[in-house]
């Protein structure tokens, strides 16, 4: 695996310099200030090199620009409304210069307007660490007595209804502020002040859109821009969504093994690929990480290392993020199936054979719990990880034979 890291730019409270002494030697990053829809022009992409390659002291660093995360697909993309004819378009020409710039792996996700959603940003461990964690009961209280979405009963059992009033009369005011913030987090415009009007609007968008009219919005979507990656030479790989399964009465589509094997059957090509996510599928009962990457492998373009842990064995439910090695997913089995497709790669011949991978998220440990870093992204927590997924990583390695 090609170790790299999530770097959110110059703003980002993890110098370039720390992540080289984390041992990533590559980084995941995107052009965060640039609209969805609008066109990544090649002067804004040599910008945002030129950051990486250089230290605080004006010094090259040793790092390298590997996995655009993400180039975003615009809302009018997935539902085929407003402007997405035009918002193709720029996608197709920001894709044509990244790879005049040398970028080859592009993420990106479908996820209707949420990008991810956890009810506590700050979860305390009994360690003192703390993480992120996504509360099933929280949530539905915040759909149903803050949000007070249409309808919304209809998409919970009676016993979830029921739990969810007697916790939402717990709570105070400043509780309820903080729980909505912490959702809203993962809204797009969550740098903004966004109301539960502004929430609900968002929401009455997607009213007529169903898993199957947003399956094939996506697909359609593919058909359009694969030719494209194709001959550019560029891997785009869709990453999963966050938690997989439905949220606020919105369609999920990229939350099983199913649902990946249908998207590349649809769009058969190299170029249309994977996100493996174990921390996004692991919270997903069904989904078998090792096993999707033995039979999805030739197809993973990019890595998600991470670990939650279920707290009920059941989907949807509530989950918190763990110790990279610790959770739902068999981290060990999982690697080693990554291992042996890269092995099976090499052997091909094929260029793309080592696979990038990031740590993904982290527990907030030592000095992280003061610094307030992006939530989920700490610099000791996913040196921690990293570090653990290396060693896992070079153990199967030596035992493989493999250099």
């Amino acid at each position: 695996m090609r170790h790299t890291w999530r770097w959110f730019g110059e703003h980002d409270v993890v110098a370039l310099e720390e992540i080289e002494q984390a041992g990533a030697v590559g980084i995941v990053t995107a052009l965060h200030h640039i609209d969805n829809g609008d066109v990544w022009s090649v002067e804004e992409i040599k910008k945002r090199k030129r950051q990486i390659a250089t230290k605080h002291d004006g010094k090259r660093t040793s790092l390298h620009w590997d996995v655009v995360e993400s180039l975003p697909v615009s809302e009018d993309i997935k539902k085929q409304d407003g402007d997405w004819r035009d918002h193709i378009a720029n996608y197709k020409l920001s894709l044509e210069n990244l790879a005049a710039c040398g970028l080859e792996t592009v993420c990106y996700n479908f996820m209707p307007i949420l990008d991810w959603t956890r009810t506590d940003l700050a979860y305390r461990l009994p360690n003192n660490a703390t993480c992120m964690r996504f509360d099933y009961i929280d949530f539905a209280a915040f759909d149903l007595h803050i949000l007070k979405r249409d309808n919304a009963s209809e998409a919970y059992s009676s016993e979830i209804v029921s739990e969810a009033k007697l916790r939402f009369d717990g709570w105070n005011e400043p509780h309820q502020k903080k729980l909505a913030n912490n959702i809203v987090a993962g809204l797009p415009g969550a740098n903004q002040s966004l109301t539960m009007n502004d929430i609900k609007a968002l929401l009455a968008t997607y009213a007529d859109i169903d898993e199957q009219r947003l399956r094939d919005n996506l697909f359609a979507f593919l058909e359009e821009v694969i030719p494209t990656a194709e001959r550019l030479g560029i891997r785009l790989c869709c990453h999963p969504d966050d938690p997989p399964f439905s949220l606020l009465g919105l369609p999920r589509i990229m939350s099983t093994e199913q649902d990946y094997a249908a998207m590349i059957k649809a769009v058969d090509s190299p170029a249309n690929g994977i996100t493996l996510c174990s921390g996004s599928l692991g919270a997903h009962t069904e989904n078998d990480l090792p096993g999707m990457m033995k039979r999805l492998g030739s197809r993973v373009h990019f890595l998600h290392l991470r670990n939650v842990v279920l707290e009920e064995n059941k989907t949807p439910g509530s989950f918190y993020e763990g110790e990279h090695l610790d959770g739902n997913t068999d981290m060990v089995a999982l690697i080693d199936a990554i291992l042996d497709e890269e092995v099976t790669r090499k052997a091909e011949g094929r260029a793309d054979w080592e696979i990038p991978m990031r740590p993904d998220h982290g527990q907030d440990i030592l000095d992280d719990l003061g610094r307030k870093a992006q939530p989920g992204y700490p610099a000791i927590g996913r040196l921690k990880g990293l570090a653990e997924l290396r060693g896992v990583e070079r153990a199967l390695a030596s035992v493989k034979g493999i250099s």
